[in-house]
């Protein structure tokens, strides 16, 4: 099988999204909550150029699973 960019981008967003959702999932487990909490990435670029303007808003929310979820899906990835 021929290994693409896209099928990487693919494999680290279903394990990004695999970690987040084992993460809420887990949330109510007191004794896990070192591996559920998340800190939240912001960047909210905007201009305001007399004929356009623009405002973006973008939030990206890592936990110690998805971030293990990327990595699974890394090894996965170069197991193909």
């Amino acid at each position: 099988m021929k290994k693409n960019k896209g099928m990487l981008i693919l494999f680290l967003l279903l394990g990004w999204l695999t970690g987040t959702w084992l993460a809420k999932a887990l949330q109510p487990v007191k004794a896990l909550s070192f591996l559920t909490s998340s800190t939240p990435i912001k960047w909210s670029p905007s201009a305001d150029f007399d004929i356009i303007r623009y405002d973006i808003n973008l939030e990206l929310n890592f936990c110690l699973l998805s971030l293990l979820g990327i990595i699974a899906a890394l090894w996965l990835y170069r197991r193909l």
